[in-house]
This record gives structure tokens, sequence and C-alpha cells, in this order.
């Protein structure tokens, strides 16, 4: 349990210290963008593949004792995140790494697609899963697991946005204007209007497709069947 929160802990906060605007500028200046970034790379795949080592050494020790009608909450919840999964990551954003391309001199070019209902589509993917499987684990590790990504995902998209405004400068203006960090906010306030055409069938089917896939194997995979 002590490797599990450690490990944790080094993946979360490695996130938010690696890439905090004064260490990641030392880094840069001396190792140079390509190196940082792969070391930034291997440094977080490690930290994570301990984590997950841990989580599964850890034992299952019961903290609490979720309703199970609390079941049925990742069930309803998860198809929504699959669909931001699939759509975040197949949709150029300038949120993402090495998204700030994406603009290429045009930032209002930014609201299309997913980034029309949230600028952050992988990180509220991230978000759902690990809320909605907070309200049904009850262990200790799966507390100590699921809260440090809960961390990460609804941190990361302040601190993100802090470091492509101070990187982007007046290119960040429009985004910022046109899209929001709060799913739908941007379209109720009337900035932008939801473009299912460029979120396309393809990516809601694609996220369904992966939830079905899920679905059945997550016994198989995670020991916890479902059906």
């Amino acid at each position: 349990m002590n490797a599990l929160f450690a490990a944790t802990l080094v993946f979360v906060g490695g996130h938010f210290l690696l890439s905090s605007e004064p260490l990641r500028a030392r880094l840069v200046e001396s190792l140079g963008d390509g190196m940082f970034r792969g070391l930034y790379g291997l440094v977080m795949l490690a930290a994570f593949a301990a984590m997950l080592a841990a989580y599964g050494a850890a034992p299952q020790t019961p903290v609490w004792s979720p309703p199970p009608a609390f079941k049925l909450v990742p069930v309803l919840v998860m198809p929504v995140a699959a669909v931001l999964l699939v759509a975040g990551v197949t949709t150029p954003n300038p949120t993402m790494v090495g998204g700030e391309k994406v603009l290429d001199g045009r930032p209002e070019s930014a609201a299309v697609g997913i980034l029309t209902v949230t600028r952050h589509p992988f990180l509220w993917a991230t978000t759902l899963w690990a809320a909605s499987h907070l309200l049904v684990r009850g262990d200790a590790a799966n507390i100590i697991l699921l809260v440090g990504i809960l961390v990460l995902s609804l941190g990361g998209m302040a601190h993100i946005d802090k470091r492509r405004e101070a990187a982007l400068g007046s290119d960040w203006g429009p985004v910022a204007l046109t899209t929001s960090r709060l799913p739908f906010k941007a379209i109720l306030q009337g900035r932008c209007e939801l473009d299912l055409a460029g979120i396309g069938w393809k990516r809601l089917f694609g996220g369904l497709a992966l939830y079905a896939i899920l679905l059945p194997a997550h016994g198989w995979l995670l020991g916890v069947p479902l059906l």
C-alpha cells in the first residue's frame, strides 16, 4: 500500500512538477526540447508501470461499502467517457502534447468537433472513469489510485490552460473564448455552437464500440465481471 501511494504520488506530482514552467524551461534549455520530451515520457511511463504493479500487489483493505445501486453508475457513465476518449485522441487539439502547431496562426479554428463540447475531452474521459469507479470501489488501493487520477485529470486541465496561455500569448485568446474547460459551458453561453458534423458518426460509434468491447472484457481484464 505504501508503494502504491508513493508511485501514485510520483506519477501525479511528476506531471505537474516536470511541466511547471520554471523547471521545464530550465530542463529544455539544458537538454533540448526533444530530449526533454523523451525523458519526460520515459519517467512518466516508468511511474505509471510502478503504480499499476503496486496496485496489483496491494491488499484489498475495505474502507467503506458502496450501496449496490451505485454499481449502475459506471455502466451508464462509461459510454460517455468512451466517446470523449475516442473523439479526444482523434481530434487535433491545441491542449494536447505538441498541440500548439494545431492552430498554425489560425486560433479561431480551435472550436471544432468535440472541442465545442470541451477543450479537454481526454481528461474529462479519465475524470468520468475515475469518479464513476470511485463510487463503486470502496477499498484503499482503488481509492488511492482513483483519487490520484482525479487530481491529475481535473488539476491538469487548469494547469494546461495556464501553460498554453503563457506559451501562445494572443493566439490563446480565441481558443479560450470559443471553447470551455467545463463541458457545454461555451455552448450554453453562446460562445460556440455544437459541431456534431465535426464530431462525426465514426467517432461516436467508435466510442460506443470501445465500450461494447470493454463491457464483457471487464471481468477478464480486471477480475470484476460486469455482466
